[in-house]
């Protein structure tokens, strides 16, 4: 048997867009034109209104091992998305071709699958009929996937009156534990809360270690990191590199495709947010103020939420999640710890909301920074942009950083710059430092 589990050879995918349409005619204004013109009324008839084309995918090749995980990334539009509904036969490629070896389960949308009007319970024996597997099978794996899916309350009620939440959960818990050899999932992560996120990332190492195949797309950097030896990255439709994760980020970051230090949205019609904020830009800067990728060791970094806010009871504040490169989580901070402001009435306003992190304190390495707006008590997010910013933190070892002179590996999370007190006693004399 062979070790590809599926191989990708020069597919495209060709859309055509713009086409333009004339007004739908009448019977009487048919009649008149045919009447008065019949020759030329036939040749507009049969004539062909003008179309534009885009290719979504282009010249798109690779191949992945059984068992590997792989990890595709790319911008919005890069074509991830097509790509991943073309290998699991939801649309067909207009050029090239893709082998697929063994039986795939797809979790490309919220829900993809389900049947509104079915129960959650008549939906898990649909999901695994659709993926080829038997009575008996599905049997034994039930209650694993309802426990994962946290909804056994709900397990006889309609999918349509589930929320996003749920549905993902499901879906989710469905596909990874009907045991396809292969499994495309389609950024699961952008629903659900933290400890969800969780159970997904440890589901899916859990899957990798069986030795089944997984692509996983997303924009979640530190968990493609974690998850995946390999990337694929995807620019304009076509395969701008395919190697090791590490090299894959890298240059993802640094040709400008990726997150960078600052995030802009010019239009509050795409910026993440609801009637309550709305985020307008996010950005890394200098204690000058200038906007850098790049961070000294030593000197203290801003990270500046800039967001739109409405009048009203609750009282939004900004949250920043700052990761490293394993997908490690060093620490949550809230704007609310201003005690000033935690207890400010709103007002329609642009706010801009700075915190500053000290020098001396954060490990080398790319850092990625989670910007969420939300209300407390209740709690609802307003707004939340994964991976809005990333900074790369340097440790030159000279001058008074935490390193010294030693250049070596450095290893932990985070580096503070922490005080000691030295005594040294010398013929009963004590010196202290």
């Amino acid at each position: 048997m062979s070790d590809i589990a599926i191989r990708v050879h020069d597919i495209g995918k060709r859309y055509r867009i713009g086409e333009k349409q004339e007004r739908y005619a009448t019977l009487r204004d048919s009649l008149v034109h045919l009447g008065s013109a019949p020759v030329r009324w036939l040749a507009r008839q049969g004539k062909r209104n003008s179309a534009d084309y885009v290719w979504a995918l282009k010249n798109v090749s690779f191949e992945v091992k059984r068992g590997e995980v792989l990890g595709i990334i790319g911008r919005n539009g890069a074509g991830k998305s097509t790509l991943l509904k073309i290998l699991s036969r939801i649309t067909e490629p207009t050029e090239g071709y893709a082998e697929i070896h063994g039986r795939i389960g797809s979790l490309l949308e919220v829900g993809t699958g389900f049947h509104p009007e079915l129960t959650g319970r008549e939906n898990i024996y649909l999901s695994g009929a659709i993926l080829g597997m038997k009575k008996l099978e599905i049997d034994h794996r039930f209650d694993e996937i309802v426990t994962f899916a946290g909804i056994e309350k709900f397990l006889d009620t309609p999918a349509k009156r589930y929320s996003s939440g749920m549905y993902t959960r499901l879906a989710f818990a469905v596909a990874a534990h009907l045991d396809p050899d292969i499994l495309l999932i389609d950024e699961v992560l952008a629903v659900g809360d933290a400890e969800f996120q969780r159970k997904c990332l440890g589901k899916m190492s859990q899957v990798a270690q069986q030795g089944r195949t997984v692509l996983f797309v997303s924009h979640n950097l530190p968990a493609v990191l974690r998850l995946c030896p390999r990337v694929v990255v995807l620019a304009n439709g076509e395969v701008l590199s395919s190697g090791d994760a590490q090299s894959g980020i890298s240059l993802y970051l640094n040709s400008g495709l990726g997150t960078t230090a600052h995030r802009k949205w010019d239009s509050l019609q795409c910026a993440p947010g609801d009637g309550v904020a709305q985020l307008r830009s996010v950005r890394v800067h200098t204690a000058d103020g200038n906007t850098t990728d790049t961070i000294d060791i030593r000197e203290p970094v801003g990270i500046e939420v800039e967001y739109s806010s409405c009048p009203g009871e609750l009282r939004p504040a900004v949250t920043l999640h700052i990761s490293n490169e394993d997908g490690v989580l060093l620490f949550i901070t809230g704007d609310f710890n201003n005690r000033d402001w935690s207890v400010q009435p709103r007002s329609s306003a642009v706010v801009r909301a700075t915190c500053w992190i000290p020098g001396n304190f954060l490990a080398e390495g790319r850092l990625f920074v989670r910007t969420a707006i939300s209300s407390y008590n209740p709690h609802i997010v307003h707004a939340s942009e994964e991976d809005a910013v990333s900074f790369q933190v340097v440790d030159r070892s000279e001058g008074d950083g935490v390193r010294g002179g030693w250049g070596g590996t450095w290893p932990g999370v985070v580096r503070p710059m922490l005080k000691w007190k030295i005594e040294v006693n010398e013929n009963q004399a004590t010196r202290v430092h």
